[in-house]
């Protein structure tokens, strides 16, 4: 039952990150870095603070008893993940938002499932337990299931500039192929960020954290994300003269992109923590947290696209390669819970 728990958790915090970005639409007059950097700080600097002090008995005892070394590795994978978000965004500017997805994601959930137990030498040693061959068969799903959706989307996109009758002139595999690939791996250490600062985990879970004990993991990772972010966004507001923003708007509209802006915060850090609560529940598989999140982040953001009638304008073959890979996303899902059940049993 443990397992099943972590996965409900997990679906939680996928739906949030599914959700995340839909406020952008209603962002008025500010620049990109604007919005992204209000909302950065927000979710990976705020809030892993106000949460962690609140979730974390003892907080400060525990920051003392931690060790230093994996305080300084989950940092530091934090902003190699920062850096492979802002890859991701500028890929999608060349590859559109479909095959930035199918591409990146599909590497990020094979690289950060495996990466933590073969850096720490129990790869051959997880493939060998009872549940294993589910656990492969649910990656091996995943990632086919993530490609279709990335067909479908690229479809998709072909279908909508056939009905407008216009050319995407931003669309180019040479600059976008690259950046995808290191987006996808730099993402994927996110994951491995977790992993490395379990020893903190652990001291917090000694002064009563309980599940919440990845909660202060969070100080780390997600403050180093913030730090590379935050690099990016000010030397774009330094090169397009844009700091002006947050001020010199009308005030209705300013105060309106602020409660936007904490909005995307809040939900892209909510999928931090139900992730927290989940990984510790996935017994000795706790690795494919990282895979059955992102299948989940795909899954729910492709059933909320044609919720919302995204693919209304797509042919029927379009539709029929989504659902297909809606379905084949489902059974990845169930074949990693399978896996760790089996195993935690």
């Amino acid at each position: 039952m443990s397992v099943i728990a972590g996965v409900a958790f997990h679906a939680i915090g996928a739906a949030f990150a599914a959700l995340c970005y839909t406020p952008q639409k209603k962002v008025r007059q500010w620049s990109w870095q604007t919005y992204w950097l209000a909302q950065a700080f927000v979710c990976w600097f705020l809030l892993p603070i106000i949460v962690a002090w609140i979730t974390i008995p003892d907080l400060m005892e525990v920051l003392q008893q931690a060790p230093t070394d994996a305080m300084w590795r989950s940092f530091g994978l934090g902003m190699a993940y920062g850096i492979g978000g802002t890859a991701f965004g500028l890929t999608i500017r060349y590859l559109g938002f479909s095959l930035t997805y199918a591409i990146s994601i599909g590497i990020s959930c094979v690289v950060g499932t495996l990466l933590p137990p073969l850096v720490r030498g129990e790869l051959a040693w997880v493939l060998q337990q009872s549940g294993s061959i589910w656990i492969i068969v649910g990656m091996l799903l995943g990632v086919i299931g993530i490609t279709l959706c990335g067909i479908a989307g690229r479809f998709k996109e072909l279908d909508l500039l056939k009905f407008k009758a216009t050319k995407d002139e931003n669309f180019s595999v040479a600059k976008g192929l690259p950046l995808s690939i290191l987006a996808g791996v730099l993402s994927a250490l996110y994951g491995f960020s977790i992993d490395q600062g379990q020893p903190i985990a652990d001291i917090a879970f000694e002064h009563g954290a309980g599940g919440f004990q990845t909660n202060v993991v969070y100080l780390f990772s997600n403050t180093g994300a913030f730090i590379t972010t935050a690099v990016y966004c000010i030397f774009l507001h330094n090169k397009s003269k844009t700091w002006r923003e947050f001020k010199t708007i009308k005030a209705p509209k300013l105060h309106w992109n602020y409660l936007l802006a904490i909005l995307t915060g809040m939900l892209w850090y909510s999928q931090f923590f139900f992730y927290g609560l989940g990984h510790v529940r996935m017994g000795a598989y706790k690795f494919t947290s990282w895979d059955i999140h992102m299948l989940m982040l795909v899954l729910f953001s492709m059933l909320a696209g044609l919720a919302l009638r995204e693919w209304k304008q797509s042919r029927r073959p379009t539709i029929m390669i989504l659902l297909l890979a809606i379905l084949i996303l489902i059974l990845a899902v169930f074949s990693l819970t399978l896996g760790n059940s089996l195993t935690s049993g």
